[in-house]
């Protein structure tokens, strides 16, 4: 019998197209739940602090009025209402040189790839090979392999081969898988905007840290000046006899402790300075040439303020939970089609000869074709576990992703509330130290006409020093819980472009 040179090839094309024929047969079914996204958080508000509205609290630098928008959407570029050319040029170089983006931007890319790698699996995979053996024949046997007069033991033989093999998806097992890496792609893509987020808001924090170090640094300062200057004046009344050995000891004591005060503030500063280094992916040798004063930024007036409807899709981190809850989901797909009988189609066809020119001619083609099924009959329960494993990780994934949506609703609660706490400190603060402003120039008045002693107008100006310095601090806080809002409400990634996460 003889076999024309085209027929392998023909036969593994039908043999291909039966089995694609069998699989769009096969796939109208999937097993497992099929998932449905969690319903929206039904709440109109964060509580009490809803109703937080910081209100025009002070003269000066962080003392504007805030006004909460509701709804109001996020710039995707929201530190600009900071109105900084240096911080948005640091946080422009910080997005090109931090290694945590670079490192998540990478993660992105091999989840797309493995996915698009597993995606292969629902065509039928092909592969060819080649061997040559050479051999030699026992002589004195009965039967001879190449069917030849047996003149010489030695021979050659060469086989050109295609295989095909074709798992088809009956139960859906591989959707439900590549479902489950879809999902795994868009959680990455998630925590990549998390990595974005949160570079970016520590970028604005550090450098409001910064401003806040350095108006503390030089309140202490003028204070320390004041507490050294009002030790000399209680020096020389000690020698004059109007002052006492204790009363010099306790202004001495005085200036000590407010000269402890700038050691760590210094070391907080340095520390400030290294992180916002760091952000930038640099060394600490290579430290930005930017420096920040609180006087350097402008505190935005009006906030956004998203319902808890609408924060669970501005969060990345609920987002990233959810498409772990999806993931999930699709595993139990996945074990449940494990269970059940996993089917196999298989095809060959070539070429066999005793010399590599006589491949490919007449009378040298083979082919075949067939099925396999299994079905697992025992196993000691294990595809029973892994199942029921599925079905626990579900569980974990969903109480995951409630335990992300109350995280993100406290934040921006507790950021509301602090909001609100900082107008009222910020207004107290600003009234101290106009008070403490008034006093020393009062007194300074009544020191011309002699009327207090100089002791008397340091004192006052030490009491105007040290509110100032509360003051800075109470401004720092105020600006730097309203870029936590920002953070907390997710940033603006949406309105940014889609190549920024990639």
């Amino acid at each position: 019998m003889g076999m024309r040179r085209g027929a392998p090839v023909a036969a593994g094309a039908r043999a291909a197209a039966a089995a694609a024929g069998l699989a769009a047969a096969l796939a109208g079914c999937a097993v497992g739940p099929n998932y449905h996204r969690p319903p929206p958080p039904q709440a109109t508000d964060y509580g009490t602090a809803s109703a937080a509205a910081a209100n025009a609290a002070a003269q000066g630098p962080g003392g504007g009025s805030q006004v909460f928008q509701a709804n109001a959407d996020i710039p995707g570029e929201w530190w600009t209402l900071f109105r900084s050319p240096k911080l948005d040029a640091l946080i422009e170089r910080s997005l090109e040189g931090n290694p945590n983006l670079e490192a998540a931007q990478a993660a992105l890319r091999q989840a797309q790839d493995l996915y698009k790698a597993q995606r292969a699996s629902f065509l039928p995979a092909i592969q060819g090979g080649f061997d040559a053996q050479r051999a030699r024949n026992a002589v004195d046997t009965l039967a001879n392999p190449t069917n030849l007069p047996q003149v010489n033991p030695y021979y050659n033989l060469f086989t050109a081969q295609l295989t095909l093999s074709y798992s088809p998806d009956v139960f859906g097992g591989m959707r439900r898988s590549l479902e489950a890496a879809r999902a795994g792609v868009a959680g990455t893509r998630f925590q990549l905007i998390a990595t974005y987020l949160t570079l970016t808001s520590n970028v604005v924090v550090t450098a409001i840290g910064e401003g806040s170090l350095r108006g503390q640094i030089g309140a202490t300062q003028r204070l320390l000046e004041l507490e050294h200057e009002l030790t000399d004046t209680v020096r020389r009344q000690r020698a004059l006899g109007t002052a006492s050995d204790l009363d010099l000891l306790a202004q001495q004591s005085v200036e000590a402790q407010t000269a402890a005060l700038l050691p760590p503030l210094a070391k907080q500063l340095g520390q400030t300075r290294d992180a916002l280094t760091a952000l930038l992916g640099r060394l600490p040798a290579e430290e930005p040439a930017e420096t920040f004063e609180l006087a350097d930024l402008t505190l935005p007036a009006e906030l956004p303020l998203s319902l808890p409807a609408k924060l669970i899709e501005q969060r990345p981190d609920v987002r990233a939970a959810e498409e772990n809850l999806h993931a999930a989901s699709a595993q139990v797909g996945v074990a449940l089609a494990d269970m059940l009988p996993q089917f196999t189609i298989s095809a060959d066809t070539g070429s066999a000869a005793l010399a590599i020119n006589r491949l490919f001619t007449p009378y040298t083609g083979f082919w075949d074709a067939g099925a396999s099924l299994t079905q697992t009959l025992f196993d000691a329960g294990a595809l029973i576990y892994r199942k029921k494993a599925a079905a626990a990780a579900l569980d974990e994934a969903a109480a995951e992703y409630r335990a992300a949506v109350i995280l993100a609703c406290q934040n921006v609660a507790d950021t509301l509330r602090a909001l609100r706490a900082d107008a009222d400190a910020l207004a107290a603060d600003a009234a101290a130290e106009e008070a403490g402003r008034r006093t020393f120039e009062l007194a300074r008045q009544q020191f011309e006409l002699g009327t207090v002693s100089q002791v008397a107008l340091l004192n006052a100006e030490q009491s105007y020093r040290q509110a100032e310095l509360v003051l800075v601090q109470a401004r720092a806080n105020r600006y730097a819980d309203t870029a936590g809002l920002f953070q907390a409400l997710g940033g603006g990634w949406w309105n940014r472009s889609e190549a920024s996460f990639k």
